[in-house]
């Protein structure tokens, strides 16, 4: 069993920054890679990044590379997503998972993630 709490979120001004947290326990965190979803009203949710286990490969929707880095620390167990230039298309609940499996394809999708957190809100104000 693993339980995730996001933190960080809020509402920002267009241009500015923000560094989501997700925090872990239970099960070893460590063996596990995780990822970021975001859902806006009335839409899907959608892949933004993904980091292994080991933090040595990290993965991004076309779509956010470039603005949003992904990392994790395994000594606090926290998983951490640092958005920048924030654009009101950027407004969305973000949530993190965590999934046992490590092949890269199915990190980019939410079905193969086992556990979820709540999710922040990012409110972005332009």
């Amino acid at each position: 069993q693993v339980q995730l709490v996001e933190s960080g979120g809020g509402l920002v001004q267009a241009g500015g920054s923000l560094r989501l947290s997700c925090a872990a326990s239970g099960r070893a965190f460590s063996s596990y890679a995780m990822g970021w979803f975001r859902q806006a009203p009335g839409k899907e949710r959608d892949f933004v990044a993904a980091i292994t286990w080991s933090g040595g490969n990290t993965y991004y929707a076309d779509s956010m590379k470039g603005r949003f880095t992904i990392s994790r620390d395994n000594a606090k167990n926290t998983v951490y997503l640092q958005i920048d230039s924030l654009k009101s298309e950027d407004t969305a609940v973000y949530y993190c998972a965590s999934t046992a499996s490590s092949r890269p394809w199915t990190l980019l999708r939410p079905d193969y993630y086992g556990y979820w957190g709540q999710g922040t809100q990012v409110t972005v104000s332009s």
